[in-house]
Parts: structure tokens; sequence; C-alpha cells
């Protein structure tokens, strides 16, 4: 993005195009994936199936990095697929390949391998969660047979690359602290997904047409269920360990899902016995029936996401609004008030600094640009319960309950001052924000 607004000052249509265009990148790749795999109507439904998911909706609204990992792992999804092909002795018999004394086949795979990996090293630096999308792609190389010893080798050589990263990556865990255990919902979301995706796969294992093709990665289910369940499985499972998992961290488990339900949509419509005699006989013979069947499908996926579609364009749809919480601490508070944040993230102003210019972020220490952070640096609790004393009113931002607390005695050291020091003037909830005013007694 620092890029992309370094080309154009495009404001937020600068910020969410990227988004845009990636999502529909993936949109295409699954298509082409689908269709390699099980047919041209497979194809055509993922990809439909992918534009249309609520999830990949909402982050094509948003200057994020999700869509784009999302792309790129569709791609190198694509690319995986290309080197396992190129590496099965039936698939290079079937097009008459012969041994070539300069090499020029074994040089074709090695560099379908090497593409691979470079996709796939940039999707893990995007993200570092992409990494479990290349354990469930070590899955797809296990079961294909032909696969699994270049794949290990290329995924040693994007793992050694990361490295580097990894290292600092880890001396900064703690901006990943505010990331609470798995809720109930979270759970329970997770759990229906994997079971369409799982009851997908079933469907097509009993119709006896897993797709595959002419492909060596043994068909959509091989391809499709470790990517829909490995990734968001591994972090659930850590999370007793140390919670990690967030949704959109592995977004690109859809990809799985988009691939699974095109192919089972394709199988089923093709057992449908209205639309197999409607095939054999009557006013749709031919290629109508086909366009007709897709039309109808394409319609009752729409209607069937319309209000969630509708609903995540508008405000109510987001979690966080910082907009509106900027507003809310302006017309709240009066210049000179004192800001504290609990915890200390200072998330809500990241995008929005100008609407808290006038108030004193009385426990701020350096800026983040300061302190090369993302929330910036705080002062010693000692420190803050000095400068807070100090205050005569005060502005406390919120996370709502629930959220993980700070862990360094600088929130206790807050809450204690404000209990003892302060009274309570009026509280107002935006969004996922609570917003307090304190004065010195008698002064609300």
């Amino acid at each position: 993005m620092h890029a992309v607004f370094a080309l154009w000052e495009g404001g937020t249509v600068a910020l969410r195009l990227p988004s845009v265009l990636a999502v529909a990148a993936a949109a295409a790749g699954v298509g082409l994936l689908g269709r390699r795999l099980a047919g041209p109507r497979a194809g055509l439904f993922a990809g439909l199936v992918l534009a249309l998911l609520p999830s990949l909706q909402r982050y094509a609204q948003e200057g994020r990095s999700y869509a784009l990992v999302c792309a790129l792992m569709t791609w190198g999804t694509w690319l995986l697929l290309d080197a396992l092909d190129a590496g099965s002795r039936k698939q290079r018999a079937a097009r008459g390949e012969r041994r070539s004394w300069l090499g020029a086949r074994q040089f074709g795979r090695r560099f379908r391998w090497a593409g691979y990996g470079a996709v796939m090293l940039v999707a893990c630096l995007v993200h570092a969660f992409a990494v479990l999308g290349l354990v469930a792609h070590g899955v797809t190389a296990a079961l294909s047979r032909t696969g699994l010893r270049p794949w290990a080798t290329t995924a040693s050589v994007v793992s050694a690359s990361l490295a580097p990263l990894a290292l600092v990556s880890a001396t900064q865990s703690g901006q990943v602290s505010w990331i609470a255990a798995p809720a109930l919902s979270d759970l329970v979301d997770q759990a229906v997904v994997s079971a369409v995706g799982v009851a997908c796969a079933l469907l097509l294992l009993l119709s006896g047409r897993t797709g595959g093709g002419t492909t060596a990665a043994g068909g959509v289910p091989a391809l499709a269920l470790p990517l829909l369940l490995l990734p968001a499985g591994l972090l659930l499972a850590l999370s007793p360990l140390r919670p990690l998992y967030v949704d959109r961290y592995v977004l690109y488990g859809s990809i799985g899902l988009a691939l699974l339900t095109g192919a089972a949509l394709d199988r089923a419509l093709r057992h449908v016995p209205v639309l197999t005699r409607l095939r054999a006989r009557g006013p749709l013979r031919g290629p109508r029936l086909p366009v007709l069947v897709v039309a109808v499908a394409t319609a009752l996926v729409t209607l069937a996401v319309l209000p969630a579609s509708r609903e995540l364009r508008t405000p109510a749809s987001r979690s966080d609004d910082v907009t509106a919480v900027a507003e809310a601490v302006r017309k709240m508070g009066a210049p000179g008030d004192g800001l504290v944040f609990l915890p200390a993230r200072r998330a809500w102003l990241l995008a929005t600094p100008d609407g808290y210019a006038e108030l004193d972020d009385v426990a701020l220490a350096d800026s983040p640009a300061a302190s090369s952070t993302l929330f910036g640096a705080e002062l010693a609790p000692a420190v803050i319960r000095e400068r807070l004393t100090a205050q005569r009113r005060i502005v406390a931002v919120r996370d709502v309950f629930g959220e993980p607390r700070d862990s360094t005695g600088r929130r206790d050291a807050k809450e204690a001052v404000l209990r003892a020091r302060f009274e309570e003037c009026g509280t107002r909830r935006v969004t996922r924000a609570q917003i307090t005013v304190y004065a010195r007694p008698g002064h609300c």
C-alpha cells in the first residue's frame, strides 16, 4: 500500500481497489482450478461461489492484506497443480514426452516448482499465517504420490527464506496479545463450514467422480479439503497454548470451500431426474440446458446471500467504526482534557489521529513512528499514575468487556487512579469502543 499511495493519492479508492482486484483474481483462479479438476461447469460454479461468499465480499471492501493473500494462495495452488502434473510419469506418457539429453523437461519441472515457491513466499511475506496454506499443500502433494519430495524441497526453501522475518516477528509477539481464546460462535461457524465442505467431498466420493481429470493432484477433495480444514484447524488446536485464531487470518480456506461446493453442485445437477429428461428430449436439448441451469443456480445463490451482502455495505456491519469513535471522543471531551486507552492499544486513533489532537495522551511516552511500533510506547506505571493525578478531566477509551487486558500493569495503574481520584460523568458505547468521561468529584 505504500507503493500504491506513492504512485497515486487516490484516497479510499486507492486503499480498497487492490482488495477488489485481488478478490476478482481469486475468483478467476478458483474458476480455472475447478475447470481443471472437475470440468467447465464445476469451475464456473466454484468461481461464483467464491465471489458470493459474504466473507470474501467483506474483505474485498477493506484495504487490508487478506484478499491479496487469498489471491496469492489461489494462484499458488494453480502452480502447485501444474508442478504436480509436470512431475507425473503418467501425464508425461499421455503427452508423449520423451527424455531429453539436454534436460529440458527436467528444467521445465524445476521452473514450475520455483514459480510455486516464489508465489508462496510472497503470500507468507504478506501474511505470516499463509504458511499454513503451504502445509495444506503438503498434504495434497503427499496424496498425489509423485510430488511430496519436490514439495518438501520447495517448502524448505520458502521456510528458510522466512526465517529472518520469523525471528524478528517473535520479538514483537505482543502485537497479537489482543487475540482472545476462540468464542463458542467461532467454533460453531468453523464447524458448520467444515461440515459443508466434508459433505460436498463425500458426495463427490460416493458418486465415484472426485474430479482430477488429467491432473496428478488426486481430484477436488484431495486439493480442497486440506485448504479448508488444516489452516483453521491448526490455529484452533493451538488456542489452549496461545490464542491466535481469527477467521480472517485463514480467509484463503474459502478456496477449498468454493471448489468443493462448485464440484458438488455440478455433480448433483447431473443426477437430477428432471434435468436428465430435459437433456434427453424437449425444448432444452443441446447447450441451452447447461446455460439455463447455471443462470437459475446463480440467481438462487445470489438471492440467498443478498441480505448478508446488503448488510456488509452498511456501517453496522463493522465491529469497529473508527470515524464514529473519533467523533464521539471529540464531542465528549474538551481541549486540554487527558486521554487514556484501556488497554494500551491505540487502534482507534491510527486511522483518525486528528480526532484526538486536542486531547493530552497522558500515558504516551513515544509515538508509533518514534518507537517503531504499531501503537506507540507507554510510560512506566508510576509515571502514568503521577500524570493522571495532575489532570482535572480525563476521557477514557476502552475496549468492550471480554477483550484481553494489558499484561504490563499499566491498565491496573490507570484504573486505580480513576477509581480513587475521579468520578464518572458519562459513558457512551460506539461499536466496540466504550468512551467514559471522568472528572474530579463535583466537577462533572
